[in-house]
């Protein structure tokens, strides 16, 4: 077998050689060789959260290191794909190529679009287009599929509904924020912010409502929860906050003040399990207070 792991190739064409060598039925990593699409899904999602947290700590090799790793599991479905004669990575890099070319045609086709290309190009003006094209994309799709689709074999005549172009096994707070964007788009949304935070309100007093009921109901509880999450999310919406974001800044905030409340701890000989609630409690304040000076 050929040895790849040698700096003697570019970049790219180095990596797509070890992909080979690694799923290679001479020689091959067995586990490599008996992953699937389906096996890597866990492995894709956990390593696209590992870039977000190499960029939240600004270390750039952690960045280039993890970019790398994400890389690496569009290179092992590429590789699946081209083993059952689907397509290869060069099919994907070509596909995205011609896409983000089709979607920016006041970049890749001036003078055969009407958004201004100027430095005051508005950005609205750019949505409005990307999603033009993206359904123009879509309908076209759709057409082929039907000139395919045996005559005789019942298909759905009307439009598919709105929000089943909406990935559900997105994160949760990625999944809100797409489903009410969608239905914003159609114009099924609060008309200014003060009924937004009406809503979350009216859901907060129904979970207390449940919490206080004589008999608890646990399922009654999660989806009253689930209920208040969701408006928060619409909240931050209509606020221009991506609720994701600020959902990992105050989570970030949260594991910076406690990691300083348990250094305090320390430093005065104790162990935070031998705190009591109230001793942590007035530790907390203290690391807030010093966080204002």
């Amino acid at each position: 077998m050929q040895d790849v792991s040698k700096a003697n190739l570019p970049g790219v064409a180095r990596l797509l050689s070890i992909m080979d060598a690694l799923r290679s039925d001479d020689g091959g990593c067995p586990w490599d060789q008996q992953q699937t699409m389906d096996s890597l899904t866990r492995f894709t999602i956990e390593e696209a959260y590992e870039v977000v947290d190499a960029i939240a700590g600004g270390d750039i090799d952690d960045i280039r290191d993890e970019l790398g790793d994400l890389l690496f599991q569009i290179v092992f479905y590429a590789h699946i794909a081209q083993e059952d004669g689907q397509f290869d990575f060069d099919d994907v890099a070509t596909a995205i190529s011609d896409k983000l070319v089709r979607r920016h045609p006041h970049v890749f086709a001036q003078g055969q679009t009407s958004v201004n290309t100027g430095a005051k190009t508005s950005q609205s003006a750019l949505s409005q287009q990307w999603e033009t094209i993206k359904a123009q994309e879509k309908a076209e799709r759709k057409a082929a599929k039907q000139a395919n689709t045996d005559s005789s074999q019942p298909h759905r005549v009307n439009n598919e509904p709105l929000l089943d172009s909406v990935p559900k096994g997105m994160p949760a707070l990625m999944y809100a924020q797409k489903l009410q964007k969608k239905c914003a788009k159609v114009g099924f949304d609060w008309p200014d912010t003060l009924p937004v935070l009406d809503k979350v309100e009216e859901e907060l007093e129904e979970i207390k409502q449940e919490l206080n009921a004589s008999t608890r109901n646990q399922d009654a509880i999660e989806e009253e929860i689930g209920d208040a999450l969701f408006a928060m999310v619409n909240l931050a919406r209509h606020c221009n906050i991506d609720a994701d974001t600020a959902l990992r800044k105050a989570s970030i905030k949260f594991a910076k003040r406690f990691t300083a409340v348990e250094e305090l701890a320390h430093a005065q000989h104790h162990s935070l399990t031998d705190l009591s609630l109230d001793e942590m409690e007035s530790l907390w304040r203290k690391v807030k207070a010093q966080e204002k000076l």
